[in-house]
């Protein structure tokens, strides 16, 4: 395993993913990395200082911690509501595009399965899984949800910097099972739970879905077996997860498992 390097670590869900049909997904995932792209160009992130990992449903981004996060904040959002905007309105329901995001740092390592692993990942995803992350989303109007790391607001976000509100973010904690983690949301909490998040499902979200809105009419709700990180050594982009693991967007995986290669920009 490679040593650890510091990262800004950047993930973005689609709501209601796992409720829609191939050809549905298969759109929803083009216009994730659309806007997963645009969102960096606006922050000046260059292709080269980043590393991204196919999470189905979702996507990781690596940024090189050189790479201004003011900048990253300021694109998700701005950038990426006024993208989903101009996309859902020429969408049918079917194919709206409802995100979840997370903006966290710290140390990643790569291992001899190519790889992603450390606790500071394993932490940003439990926080993009939060049972009030995902109401936040429920409650946007903007069709965008986005937290931040207890670390990304203190060296970031408490300076107030242009375009980086510190007001508009308001203090959540989610409990994992490694003890309770602090974030911050953007927009208010929800008023559907306090500031403590006990991972319970959201109202009107299907068993295993990956969003927390009801499925477009007429649509069945099927369940979703993408990973989690509830406990346990977990890799992404290739890796390898010991275990019996259960799923961020639903679903349980019983086993050993291993997922897809990482992919490295070009």
């Amino acid at each position: 395993m490679t040593d650890p390097v510091s990262r800004t670590i950047l993930l973005l869900d689609i709501e209601r993913f796992s409720d829609r049909d191939d050809v549905e997904q298969a759109y929803l995932r083009r216009m994730l990395y659309d806007v997963t792209d645009r969102a960096l160009e606006t922050a000046g992130i260059d292709e080269t200082l980043r590393l991204r990992a196919d999470r189905g449903d979702a996507v990781m981004e690596l940024i090189d911690a050189n790479a201004p996060v003011t900048a990253l904040l300021r694109a998700l959002l701005t950038a990426v509501p006024e993208q989903l905007r101009a996309v859902n309105r020429m969408a049918s329901r079917s194919a709206q595009i409802r995100l979840r995001g997370v903006v966290a740092a710290g140390y990643v390592a790569v291992d001899r399965h190519d790889g992603w692993v450390g606790s500071d990942l394993n932490h940003a995803c439990r926080l993009l899984d939060a049972a009030l992350l995902r109401a936040a989303l429920r409650e946007r109007a903007d069709d965008f949800a986005l937290c931040v790391s207890d670390a990304v607001y203190t060296g970031v976000v408490r300076h107030d910097h242009p375009g980086v509100p510190v007001a508009a973010f308001h203090r959540m904690t989610v409990d994992s099972k490694n003890g309770p983690l602090t974030a911050w949301l953007h927009g208010p909490v929800p008023e559907s739970g306090d500031s403590r998040d006990h991972g319970e499902r959201g109202a009107g979200e299907a068993p295993g879905g990956s969003g927390d809105r009801p499925a477009p009419a007429g649509r069945r709700e099927a369940p979703g077996p993408v990973l989690d990180i509830s406990g346990g050594t977990v890799s992404f982009g290739g890796g390898y997860v010991a275990g019996d693991q259960h799923g961020v967007s639903g679903g349980q995986v019983t086993g050993d498992v291993v997922m897809g290669s990482r992919t490295e920009r070009p």
